[in-house]
């Protein structure tokens, strides 16, 4: 990208030149990402997809999140207090929509053997 101002080259996502120090006007490059939200899982679940929407949350492995869970149950709290944090995050933490379902094409493979069949 060049500056605006100097016609200097600069990165691409520079708000402002190195140089002269002109603001950078562009045009968005890309759609802008969404934000993250906080959901429970609807496909990686055991119980009611806390930890999966944690771990998706957090993009880590859902058995990290397990794991620590557990760890966190037996050690430093008691059993009663541990499940009654999970039990409130699945009333609070709202429950993702189901993922679309790709279609897969019904149209056969081409194979370039020749390997017609002749009745």
């Amino acid at each position: 990208m060049n500056c605006v101002q100097c016609h200097k080259e600069i990165a691409e996502y520079s708000n402002f030149c190195y140089y002269c120090g002109a603001r950078q006007i562009s045009a968005p490059s890309a759609a802008p990402r969404p934000q993250k939200r906080l959901m429970r899982s609807s496909t990686d679940y055991k119980l009611g997809g806390v930890c999966g929407g944690l771990a998706e949350y957090l993009d880590v492995d859902s058995t990290i999140v397990r794991l620590i869970w557990v760890v966190l149950i037996l050690f430093p709290f008691p059993l009663i207090p541990a499940v009654l944090g999970y039990f409130v995050a699945w009333l609070v933490i709202p429950q993702a929509p189901p993922p679309i379902p790709v279609e897969v094409s019904a149209q056969p493979a081409e194979s370039g053997h020749g390997s017609a069949q002749t009745a």
